[in-house]
């Protein structure tokens, strides 16, 4: 609302010289900043274990089995209102928000690691690592590598390590959240500190019963697919929905996020990048992963996936959508048939095909 003319100025202007703080309290004012800005960093490193142990207490035997709501052999979806609790905090371990958070802890992480002599005081106990929803495996080589110092050939010794030894990691096993590390940790130290996350966060949850309706490898597939392609639990749960629907109507899925995978396996991550743009061109790669030309889900999981995207792989939203996309803003679209899908895709984007 725009001021009247008769009323006060928010912010008057001091006529006359500028009073200037003296020298002798700049000083303290900077000592003062320096000892809270070294008390941060130097107590970090005790809070933030403090954070990861709790997230790792989170998971126990009590919790329970993760809920399976879809119906392969009967191709259909019988939701269920005990998903949504999943997805709220009534179960913080799993909850978007819970999530989120985690995100923010890793990138606090980062930033102090990132302060000058921030190493020197880490270098003699532990260091961290954050595993981001959507990392493919190289990715994560690349974030224990840059915290441990690896070398390009260490790295790959590291893929190799997890991949064959018992029990092996591969492709949507390495669990996303923040590690605790030591300079002097071994890949077995590690592989055993990842083995025993994707245990508590999946493997503890995903029964007996649930395997024999989803196998995990192909939960796991899904639920990479969803993570590359949305962030918000809610969409997760259509997409998974509308990958179903393809599936059970034998339709390719389409996914650009498969191209990207293909891509950047072909040309073995040129420059560091794994999440490459896609191009028109790309819909014709020979792959196995390419699900534009290839019935069904790719061989293996594309990426990493949080607990989240696995829950939604399991219990989709039931939809008659076929398509779906998003638009410059970020919008979620999904419609039934074709015509639905290029009319929305000439109303956002000017053109549709």
């Amino acid at each position: 609302m725009a001021s009247s003319s008769a009323s006060k100025p928010l912010v008057q202007k001091i006529r006359g010289k500028k009073k200037m703080p003296n020298k002798k309290s700049l000083v303290w004012w900077g000592v003062a900043l320096a000892l809270i800005i070294g008390g941060a960093v130097l107590s970090f490193p005790s809070f933030f274990s403090f954070q990861i142990h709790q997230e790792q207490e989170i998971v126990t035997p009590t919790i329970k089995p993760f809920p399976v709501s879809v119906n392969p052999q009967g191709r259909s979806i019988n939701e269920n209102a005990e998903v949504d609790a999943f997805f709220t905090n009534e179960n913080p371990s799993i909850s978007a928000a819970s999530i989120k958070a985690k995100g923010i802890l890793g990138t606090i992480a980062s930033i102090i690691a990132s302060v000058p002599g921030y190493a020197l005081v880490g270098a003699a106990g532990m260091q961290f690592v954050t595993i981001y929803p959507g990392y493919r495996q190289e990715e994560v080589a690349r974030a224990f590598g840059k915290t441990l110092d690896w070398s390009k050939e260490e790295r790959a010794e590291f893929l190799t390590h997890t991949n064959t030894e018992t029990p092996t990691l591969g492709e949507g096993k390495f669990a996303p959240g923040t590690y605790e590390v030591n300079a002097g940790d071994d890949l077995d130290a590690i592989k055993r500190t990842l083995d025993e996350r994707f245990h508590n966060t999946i493997l503890s949850r995903y029964a007996t019963s649930t395997a024999q309706i989803v196998p995990l490898e192909t939960a796991l597939t899904i639920a990479s697919l969803l993570e590359r392609e949305t962030s918000d639990p809610d969409e997760m749960r259509i997409i998974s929905g509308i990958i179903w629907n393809r599936i059970w109507n034998d339709m390719n899925l389409q996914i650009d996020a498969t191209l990207q995978y293909a891509k950047s396996s072909a040309n073995k991550g040129k420059n560091d990048i794994w999440w490459p743009k896609v191009a028109p061109k790309d819909k014709y790669i020979k792959s196995s992963y390419n699900t534009y030309l290839n019935p069904g889900l790719p061989p293996t999981p594309i990426a990493n996936p949080s607990v989240a995207a696995v829950i939604a792989a399991l219990n989709p939203k039931k939809t008659d959508c076929i398509f779906y996309f998003h638009d410059k803003k970020g919008g979620f679209h999904c419609t039934a048939t074709y015509k639905e899908h290029v009319a929305l895709l000439k109303q956002y984007y000017g053109q549709g095909k």
